[in-house]
């Protein structure tokens, strides 16, 4: 089994941050998934584990599991919340260096589960490894899943489900709700306490005393976080404040997808009603979330409540400035585009509102711009004819070679994404006991530029009107 370099320096934190917490037995853990090259990049490439000691049933030597407290705006209301599935063992210090959490989610229950059972079912573990790993083949920041053991317990939902524990590797489980939970802790030692702890650990380089600095880098992470997502057709699904990594990665998306056809109000969670969480409404999100950060700050900003309000707001509008430098940098990549000019924004933005109107699909249309086959993709190709034409304009100015225009394009544009009706397949299998096609899709999702494998075609393909998934389900 792979041996940990554990520390534990979320313990030094004060105690009203976590509460130790001792996982719940498996009853017969089974090995389904073990991510090799993320072992291996962690140092723990000494075989895979023993099943029990991943699923709470026996720990890992030097393993001390707690459950952190947060909080968070769900869906814009204030809640009380905390790991209540999940437990941080503590901290492994790979041999090339750096920290990452360890977390074990699906554990049982916790002082935070708030009439949960704690547990979690095999499909939506096997789903957070799936999008992990498909977002880091992608270059985006994330968390990743390092292994999934069968319970061999059912879990209760709607209906009996099999039983499982997901292994989760982070660069931290720090949250915005972490803040909002210490800035109302009667205790008044806590909220400098983790501000001082973060920066630390995520941002070394900022001074100390500098929070309003700290604040600005934050904004800065998640405005280019979420200009990536929105690069590849990403829906988060949950983004409440209690899934906003200040470190900057991807979080807790249950109810995740990618989009097929393009449209910016495409919404996919079952529970987001309102659109609150849409495609094109995620920049808007995040600079809410990161609003509520600012006001826990305010304290340790400055002293003077009125400079303090100022600094936390330039932090916050900072964020607007990035994204939209970033998510143009994003889109003129994925047109080939080397060089800036000032209508580069109106031409991105004519062909998304022409792929809205047709119909057209989003990976396919920008992977289709390298190798001719964009026009298809639309209802009515001759509504991509005027665009293209100046499309065609803008690039001559350039003067790249068709061959390093094409290269380029395919080294931004992804050949595959999860679709998520090969996500519903892979798990819906897996669930009946056939895990070969989750490792195919798993093992595919590592190459998503390449061109495709003859196997993997279908994995490619844009789903038929019976195969669209319109819904997403959380799994807790």
């Amino acid at each position: 089994s792979p041996s940990f370099h554990w520390d534990h320096s979320y313990r030094t934190l004060p105690q009203a941050l976590w509460v130790d917490q001792a996982p719940e037995t498996a009853t017969n853990p089974r090995l389904v998934y073990w991510n090799r090259p993320l072992a291996e990049k962690l140092g723990l490439d000494s075989g895979p584990p023993d099943a029990a000691m991943l699923a709470g049933s026996r720990l890992p030597p030097g393993a001390a599991p707690l459950a952190q407290a947060y909080c968070g705006h769900q869906f814009g209301h204030f809640t009380q919340l905390g790991d209540g599935r999940a437990l941080l063992l503590g901290e492994h210090l790979p041999p090339g260096g750096g920290r990452v959490d360890v977390q074990l989610k699906g554990s049982g229950q916790t002082p935070f589960s708030r009439r949960g059972d704690g547990k979690a079912a095999l499909g939506p573990m096997l789903r957070e490894v799936i999008f992990g790993e498909a977002l880091q083949a992608l270059g985006i920041p994330t968390t990743r899943g390092l292994c999934v053991v069968a319970t061999g317990a059912p879990v209760y939902r709607e209906t009996p489900l099999p039983g499982a524990v997901l292994t989760r590797i982070a660069a931290s489980h720090i949250r915005v709700g972490t803040f909002e939970y210490a800035v109302r802790c009667e205790d008044r030692t806590v909220l400098p306490a983790l501000q001082a702890y973060t920066r630390t650990r995520h941002d070394p380089e900022v001074p100390a005393g500098d929070v309003a600095a700290w604040l600005r880098r934050v904004c800065t992470r998640q405005a280019q976080l979420i200009a990536k997502w929105m690069s590849v057709g990403f829906v988060h699904g949950v983004m409440n404040t209690d899934n906003c990594h200040v470190g900057g990665e991807t979080i807790d998306y249950g109810p995740c997808a990618f989009m097929d056809v393009y449209h910016p109000e495409t919404v996919f969670s079952s529970i987001d009603h309102y659109g609150r969480y849409a495609y094109a409404n995620q920049p808007q999100i995040a600079a809410w979330n990161l609003a509520q950060l600012a006001s826990c700050l305010l304290p340790l900003i400055d002293d003077d409540e009125g400079a303090a309000i100022e600094a936390a707001t330039a932090a916050v509008r900072g964020f607007a400035e990035v994204y939209q430098a970033a998510w143009l940098a994003v889109f003129r990549a994925k047109l080939g585009l080397a060089q800036a000019e000032d209508g580069d924004r109106a031409l991105i933005e004519a062909l998304l509102s022409r792929m809205a109107r047709l119909r057209a699909d989003f990976t396919r249309v920008f992977r289709g711009l390298a190798d001719g086959s964009a026009r298809a993709e639309f209802a009515e190709p001759e509504g991509f004819d005027a665009w293209a034409a100046d499309w065609r304009t803008r690039l001559a100015r350039e003067g790249a070679t068709p061959e390093a225009r094409s290269g380029a394009l395919r080294a931004v544009n992804p050949a595959l994404i999860p679709r998520n009706h090969r996500v519903a397949e892979a798990i819906t299998a897996a669930e009946g006991g056939d895990f070969a096609p989750f490792h195919r899709l798993v093992e595919a999702l590592a190459r998503p530029f390449d061109a495709p494998a003859p196997e993997d075609e279908a994995l490619t393909a844009a789903p038929a009107a019976h195969e669209v998934v319109r819904a997403t389900f959380c799994g807790t």
